[in-house]
């Protein structure tokens, strides 16, 4: 499972593979964190273009703060764009707590493992926020 992370998420990314790999779960669940970088999206793209790229390329977008007003915000973009076929959003709830506090990352990365291994279960569903 790929996951595009969010160019304000990257830190947290790193932490957040790192557990998993810790765990043991890379051997069983073939997850991948990218980067706008890697894709060539630019830091400034708009939550369309960001959710566009994600379907396109199969990924589900990891995110913590995309916006909520606006001609293409991720929330108008889910209700006009979303299908029984899209891959979902996947928004961290706290993103510094993430970082601060072992319970609450240890939470968040057991709901993303729980997400990749049931996949089909999350597609077209939109929005999931974790943990």
């Amino acid at each position: 499972m790929i996951f595009l992370v969010d160019h304000n998420l990257e830190r947290h990314a790193v932490v957040l593979l790192g557990n998993i790999a810790n765990q043991g779960w890379l051997e069983v669940v073939p997850i991948r964190f990218v980067t706008f970088k890697e894709v060539e999206l630019s830091v400034d793209s708009s939550d369309r273009i960001v959710w566009r790229v994600a379907q396109a390329n199969q990924m589900i977008l990891l995110t913590a703060n995309r916006k909520m007003k606006g001609k293409d915000a991720l929330e108008k973009v889910l209700r006009e764009e979303n299908t029984t076929n899209s891959f979902p959003v996947i928004t961290i709830g706290n993103a510094e707590r993430l970082l601060d506090e072992r319970e609450y990352r240890d939470r968040c990365v057991e709901r993303l493992l729980e997400i990749a291994i049931d996949i089909e279960n999350y597609i077209g569903v939109g929005r999931l926020f974790v943990p």
